[in-house]
């Protein structure tokens, strides 16, 4: 029988360290929260508002209660302040607010999926954060596909919410169109509208891409799902995303271009090229809007959102410095909207703006805090993903194609934010918080004390979660 000699040249073998069970059901309790955030109304619309408020609840304590278990690494002075301040801003409109009910009811929301972001950015490292959004991701989509296949070919017509096979009023009540097989038609997925399901599936290309150049695994099917999201970004056919991918190249192309500078002031002539290509982009897109929507299918009044904008702009320059009170969503049974803003027989919940909606809201206190928010929010992640990896003397790293994703997203959201008021909350609230305070409380990808601690990477600290 073999027998280890007394005086060994190496280390005996062992089995490599594996991630715990806890760690493990951990990271797929993230995954649950991102898909439940990237779906958005699907819970509403399959299992209704009071079934859909419990699981949000619900999933918000248990956050808490497994942050409170885990105790992951948290520097406490570096949190997005100014998310947080934007926070208590809302919160304090409760004083002043013309719809009480609608701003507590939505307050809860927005505390959820801020504790949500936090959680997620704490307990993972930002190779986890991407594998796990990109696992979210899948689920999105990939049942967003099969939702239309089993609409199309099993129920062969259009459905409503809660799965009802019945005619409506209006073409914009139904939960899927049965689109699927008619090409000349735009399909909605599982979030039941077109234009929720356009920037998903452009995110979702973004995501799987830059797995993709990280070297991922199963690189052929990862090429399966960015064919997949591009088809269903392309069947979403939605006006917004199509800007947005636009933008997101741009910012794209530009950050490979700024990492190519080798001297300090290589990168001030990109700069300029880029600020020229965005206002001048900018200013081309509302000059030849209505030929650019047409082209698209849409109206050059944005589907009827500059009269939605009129309408809003109206209240909130009735009380343009504090807001009429925080209400994201509006809540349409509310007597303040219920019949408000009329849009195909419904009411309107949202300004279709995020920054005309937070100026009705918070007015331009809270209007300066969000543009606050974005600007710190843009400019970290700009850097964080042009400037080499660098804490010591050593300068030649190589870059991370992880480190693109917060700029790529912030992209999407911007652009997403002219015509929609969804960066507000859900997907597009919770990604702005995770990527924020991941940067600056991991700064680099894989270093530092919330990247590198063994706790965290094989999940010793999740061994006493039941």
């Amino acid at each position: 029988m073999a027998a280890y000699s007394k005086h060994p040249a190496s280390a005996p073998p062992a089995a490599p360290v594996r991630e715990t069970t806890g760690h493990l059901m951990m990271r797929a309790w993230c995954i649950f929260v991102l898909f439940m955030a990237l779906s958005g109304t699907a819970w509403v619309n399959a299992f209704g508002t009071p079934a859909t408020t419990v699981i949000t609840i619900g999933g918000g304590v248990l956050s808490i209660v497994l942050w409170i278990v885990i105790r992951p690494p948290v520097q406490w002075r570096r949190l997005p302040w100014f998310v947080v301040a934007y926070v208590l801003w809302a919160t304090l409109s409760l004083l002043w607010s013309a719809w009480v009910s609608s701003t507590a009811l939505t307050l809860l929301l927005l505390y959820i999926t801020t504790i949500q972001a936090l959680f997620i950015g704490s307990v993972l490292t930002w190779r986890e954060v991407v594998r796990a959004l990109a696992s979210a991701l899948k689920w999105a989509l990939g049942l967003s596909l099969v939702f239309e296949l089993w609409v199309s070919v099993f129920v062969g017509a259009p459905i409503l919410p809660g799965f009802v096979v019945e005619k409506a009023d209006d073409p914009i009540e139904y939960w899927s169109r049965n689109n699927l097989f008619d090409w000349g038609e735009r399909i909605q997925g599982i979030m039941g509208s077109a234009n929720l399901l356009g920037p998903v599936a452009l995110l979702a290309t973004v995501v799987f891409a830059i797995r993709y150049a990280a070297g991922a695994p199963r690189r052929t099917l990862l090429a399966g799902w960015i064919a997949l999201s591009a088809f269903l970004f392309f069947r979403a056919s939605s006006a917004t995303a199509y800007v947005a991918a636009v933008g997101v190249a741009i910012v794209l192309v530009t950050v490979l271009l700024m990492r190519r500078a080798r001297r300090p002031g290589e990168r001030t002539k990109y700069y300029v090229g880029y600020a020229v290509i965005a206002l001048g982009g900018a200013v081309t897109l509302w000059l030849l809007r209505g030929e650019i929507f047409t082209a698209l299918g849409r109206s050059s009044d944005l589907t009827g959102r500059e009269s939605i904008w009129a309408a809003v702009l109206e209240r909130a320059a009735q009380r343009p410095v504090v807001g009429w009170g925080y209400a994201t969503p509006w809540v349409p049974w509310d007597p303040a909207f219920d019949g408000w803003i009329i849009d195909h027989d419904q009411t309107v919940m949202q300004a279709h703006n995020m920054w005309v909606d937070v100026f009705l809201q918070l007015g331009i206190i809270g209007l300066v805090i969000m543009g606050l928010t974005y600007l710190a929010a843009t400019w970290r992640s700009w850097f964080f993903a042009v400037d080499r990896p660098r804490w010591d003397l050593r300068e030649d790293r190589p870059y991370s194609p992880l480190s693109l994703l917060p700029t790529l997203t912030i992209a999407i959201l911007l652009v997403q934010g002219l015509a929609e008021s969804s960066p507000l909350l859900g997907w597009g609230w919770l990604l702005l918080v995770l990527f924020g305070y991941k940067i600056k409380q991991s700064p680099h990808v894989g270093v530092g004390p919330a990247e590198q601690s063994v706790a965290i990477e094989r999940g010793e600290l999740t061994k006493q979660v039941p």
